[in-house]
């Protein structure tokens, strides 16, 4: 049987960052969906949608296309999409994959789980947006997410980059128990990964939450963009 990945993205981006990865996985005989969620379509009304209607939004897409023996994978903040849609979804998952993404822990919102100058930075973009989005600033993009590629690489993703809705970072979603579910549950960092401070932040935490070792691939925490290959085989590895 043909295994299917369907891809989450982080924060700020859409289906199409996934295309590198993508490619590498469909040439290893994979099917992939990489959807953009709602909320994150150019033009669209980012209070239109609560983090719930997204998670629902993964689980539907699973049915809609009566999807089996799926490889959910969430990237950062699609951590908390993957956690909400992976009970809904239980009998057609083969296995969840975190890479550098967020755990939930009861009651706490990913706005929790950062570090407290990144929640003042949240505060500010979003006093700023007039529209409750969070926008990526150019500088924390280049220098924490990107810090491995080049400045052409940085800027034209950065400029492909979406206001992300502040409601899908402020609502918690309840733990994923995955041994209850009966689905192996995985967690993939990049090396070079520096998103979110290493250290009391880090994101060896969250594979800690999840009850498992993580597996390390090279790279930043965009490495969707920079090693794609390395990352297609840590998704089929783990």
């Amino acid at each position: 049987m043909t295994t299917t990945f369907v891809l989450v993205t982080g924060a700020w981006h859409g289906g199409w960052a996934w295309r590198p990865v993508a490619q590498e996985l469909r040439a290893a005989g994979c099917r992939v969906l990489a959807p953009t969620l709602p909320g994150m379509h150019d033009g669209e009304d980012p209070t239109a949608h609560t983090l719930d209607d997204v998670i629902d939004y993964v689980a539907r897409l699973a049915e809609d296309a009566d999807l089996h023996d799926v490889t959910l994978v969430g990237h950062s903040w699609g951590g908390y999409v993957i956690a909400g849609a992976a009970p809904k979804m239980a009998a057609r998952l083969r296995k969840v994959v975190f890479w550098s993404a967020f755990v939930p822990a009861e009651g706490h919102p990913l706005y929790d789980e950062i570090p407290p100058s990144y929640q003042d930075m949240f505060d500010r973009l979003v006093q700023e947006s007039g529209n409750n989005t969070v926008a990526m600033p150019y500088d924390v993009w280049q220098s924490a997410f990107i810090n491995d590629a080049s400045e052409d690489v940085a800027r034209v993703t950065h400029s492909l980059l979406l206001p992300h809705p502040f409601q899908y970072f402020s609502q918690p979603v309840a733990p994923l128990d995955a041994n209850a579910l009966g689905i192996p549950a995985s967690y993939v960092i990049s090396s070079e990964d520096i998103s979110m401070p290493p250290g009391e932040y880090g994101f060896h935490r969250f594979a800690e939450r999840l009850g498992v070792s993580p597996l390390m691939t090279p790279g930043s925490h965009e490495v969707c963009f920079t090693q794609p290959a390395s990352l297609a085989e840590a998704f089929l590895k783990a």
